[in-house]
C-alpha cells in the first residue's frame, strides 16, 4: 500500500492541519504535540485543485528537495490560470472581505473570501489583523488599490521578512495602535460602491500560534528533505506554514511546504531528527517603516 503524500498545511477552526494528496483525513498539529515522520523514496508534484477535488499531475513530475510547494512549473501555471490571487477569477460571486494584517515590521492589505473567516490570516502568519469591509470581489480589489496608492500599504510581505519580525515582534498594543491608525484613514478615501465598511475589531493571533511576546529564535532551519530522513520533535510554535520543533539539535524551523510531495509515514516515538538543516545566524533586526 502506497503511503499518502503530504500536500501542505491548512488552518481550520484555528488549528493547523497537515493535508494529504489522497483521501487520508487531515492530521491536526497542536502545540505541545510530539511528531515523528519518515520520508519515502521520492518527491512528486501533486497536481492542482479544481471544483473541490485534486487533479493529479499528469506526468507525476519529480520535485527538487528545496522546492517550496507541491507543484511543478506546468501545474503552477495551470493553478494561476484560475486564481483569485492572480486576478484571473474576477467573476467569483461570493462575498469577499478586505483586511489589514500586521506582520511585525510591515502591515499589508489583502482580500479573502468572507466565509473563510480568519483562516487566510492564520495561513499568512498575521500577528494581528482587522477586517475593513466586505462585499463584491471587484470592489474589494478597488479598496486594495486605494490603500496601496494612497498610503503605500503593501499587498505582499515575504516569508523571510515575516520570520525576521518574529525574532523580536512589536507588542500587541503597538500592533493594535498601528492598525487603528491606518484604518482611521478610511474617511479620507473615495470609497467604492460594493464594499461595506465594517466596525473595526483588531485581533491578536499570537496566542493561537504559541508565539512568545518576546519572540522566537530558532537555532536551525530545515533546508530540504531526502529519502528516509526523519522530522521529529515537540511543536513549540506554529505560524502560517512554519512549524517550530524542539529537537536534539535545539529549536528547528520547519517550512511545511518542504514536506509537500513526499510520502510520510509515522516513525517510532523518540526517533532522532535527521532532516538536513542549516544554522540560522542571529540577524541585526531592521526597523522598517510600516507604511
Amino acid at each position: 500500500m502506497t503511503s499518502p503524500r503530504a500536500a501542505g498545511l491548512v488552518w481550520n477552526d484555528g488549528i493547523p492541519q497537515l493535508e494529504w494528496s489522497a483521501t487520508t483525513p487531515r492530521t491536526p498539529l497542536r502545540l505541545g504535540d510530539e511528531i515523528a515522520l519518515i520520508t519515502g523514496p521520492d518527491r512528486q508534484c501533486l497536481g492542482i485543485w479544481r471544483n473541490g477535488k485534486r487533479l493529479g499531475c499528469p506526468t507525476r513530475t519529480p520535485l527538487a528537495a528545496t522546492a517550496h510547494g507541491p507543484l511543478c512549473p506546468e501545474c503552477q501555471t495551470m493553478d494561476r490560470s484560475y486564481s483569485i490571487a492572480a486576478d484571473t477569477r474576477l467573476d467569483d460571486p461570493r462575498e469577499f472581505a478586505v483586511y489589514l494584517a500586521h506582520h511585525g515590521s510591515r502591515v499589508k492589505i489583502g482580500i479573502t473570501a468572507a466565509d473563510r473567516g480568519s483562516a487566510r490570516l492564520l495561513e499568512q502568519g498575521a500577528l494581528s489583523s482587522a477586517f475593513l469591509s466586505s462585499g463584491t470581489l471587484a470592489a474589494a480589489r478597488r479598496v486594495e488599490r486605494l490603500f496601496t496608492s494612497a498610503f503605500g500599504v503593501t499587498d505582499r510581505v515575504t516569508s523571510p521578512t515575516k520570520r525576521t519580525a518574529r525574532l523580536s515582534p512589536p507588542s500587541a498594543a503597538e500592533r493594535l495602535s498601528d492598525l487603528r491608525t491606518l484604518a482611521a484613514n478610511i474617511d479620507s478615501l473615495d470609497w467604492p460602491d460594493g464594499q461595506t465598511v465594517r466596525a473595526l475589531e483588531v485581533v491578536d493571533h499570537t496566542p493561537t500560534y504559541g508565539l512568545p511576546a518576546d519572540g522566537i529564535c530558532p537555532a536551525h532551519a530545515v533546508t530540504g528533505l531526502a529519502p528516509g530522513v526523519v522530522i521529529s520533535g515537540r511543536i513549540t510554535c506554529q505560524i502560517a506554514r512554519d512549524v517550530y520543533l524542539e529537537t536534539s539539535h535545539g529549536l528547528v524551523l520547519t517550512d511545511t511546504q518542504l514536506l509537500s510531495g513526499w510520502s510520510l509515514t509515522p516513525a517510532e516515538s523518540g526517533t532522532a531528527f535527521t532532516a538536513p538543516t542549516e544554522p540560522i545566524a542571529a540577524p541585526v533586526l531592521p526597523q522598517d517603516a510600516l507604511f
